[in-house]
């Protein structure tokens, strides 16, 4: 067993080549071999986002706090709201953040494959934010 008690691993802003606007990430866990899983609590400003993204064994969003907007490519865009659970499959390109004047916070699971969580692409637009 292995506890991690909150505040004992640093809180640390979303890299600006991963996100547009104010994105806090408190990281939660990283599981020990053979596991996979790792989890972070992130927070998003009001208009903050991810850039485009995918996850080579998919992710799995619970929206903690606020309300957000998540995509995926080819689709709409959808509000999320406190209580939500969102999941993308593996190699799904999508983006997910705040709404645009409430701010957003989910734990955001995903599994590693060869050493990697997530493969970043571009930035997402105004249009595909506002889309």
């Amino acid at each position: 067993m292995k506890i991690t008690r909150a505040g004992e691993r640093p809180s640390g802003a979303g890299p600006a080549d991963y996100f547009t606007g104010a994105v806090r990430i408190d990281p939660l866990f990283s599981a020990e071999a053979p596991g996979r899983a790792v989890g972070a609590h992130v927070t998003f400003e009001p208009g903050a986002r991810t850039a485009w993204h995918t996850h080579p064994a998919g992710q799995t969003l619970i929206v903690t706090f606020g309300r957000g907007r998540v995509a995926r490519e080819g689709g709409t865009v959808e509000e999320i709201r406190q209580g939500d659970v969102v999941w993308f499959p593996a190699g799904e390109k999508h983006w997910h953040g705040a709404a645009p004047d409430t701010a957003m916070s989910h734990i955001a699971i995903q599994e590693s494959v060869d050493g990697t969580t997530v493969d970043w692409l571009d930035p997402v637009t105004d249009a595909d934010y506002g889309a």
